[in-house]
């Protein structure tokens, strides 16, 4: 790593194109990590190979995926022949998870102690062995939770006095007609489930087709209220109350 002040770059960095934030994040940091799961993901990965050849990536597996996801999963790995680090549970807490509320609980009660589970605390098992991580997020995901990120920011939840952890979101200002000009341009993979209507893809359970002209997020645990409509990987870090 680098000198680093990110007061500075963030000002640097401000309102910059993907390129220019993904040159930085990787002129600042060596131990860095893209977190993949979706379309954005692989368009960073297309445009951080640009960079570095021999990147970090990882996903997590919530034993909950579609197949057309894990397939999808595969066929990334293969496209760009590149080591893909495919992140499980821990065992022991979802089984016991599991055997005390079932597999369903989360139309019951919310989806964050589920996903806290199966998603949280393996990414940050993962982000603590990293100085750094990169995202696909864009604003426009959800003008009720994102509309604060920045293109590179203290990701709070997952630091610590001893070890602060810094998130770049290259994709910031991106729209989602971009990253599908970028896919259609430069032939990325993008998930089969695209085109059966599903634009915000998660664990099966929790994701459903939307309709024409409708949010993106809406497919995303839709028997929830607007507002709470992130899995704890980013949701702290973009609402602290």
């Amino acid at each position: 790593m680098t000198e680093f002040d990110l007061v500075s770059l963030q000002a640097e960095l401000k309102d910059k194109k993907p390129r220019a934030i993904l040159k930085a994040a990787f002129e600042h940091f060596d131990n860095i990590a893209i977190s993949f799961s979706g379309a954005e993901d692989v368009v960073v990965i297309d445009l951080a190979l640009n960079f570095r050849k021999d990147i970090q990536v990882f996903t997590l597996d919530t034993g909950r995926l579609h197949p057309e996801t894990y397939q999808f999963i595969e066929t990334v790995r293969k496209h760009y022949q590149i080591d893909i680090d495919v992140l499980s549970p821990d065992k022991n807490s979802l089984d016991a998870f599991v055997k005390q509320k079932g597999l369903f609980s989360f139309y019951d009660d919310g989806h964050s102690e589920c996903c806290g589970i199966r998603k949280v605390e393996p990414l940050r098992n993962k982000l603590s062995q990293v100085d750094a991580w990169i995202t696909g997020q864009r604003k426009d995901q959800s003008l009720a939770t994102r509309s604060q990120l920045t293109e590179v920011e203290l990701d709070t939840p997952f630091s610590s006095n001893a070890k602060p952890l810094i998130k770049f979101n290259p994709l910031l200002n991106w729209t989602s007609s971009q990253v599908w000009d970028h896919i259609e341009a430069y032939q990325v993979p993008f998930n089969d489930l695209h085109s059966r209507g599903y634009i915000s893809i998660g664990c099966e359970p929790c994701t459903r087709a939307v309709l024409p002209n409708q949010h993106e997020r809406t497919g995303r645990w839709w028997w929830e209220a607007e507002g709470k409509k992130e899995c704890g990987l980013h949701a702290e870090n973009l609402n602290p109350s």
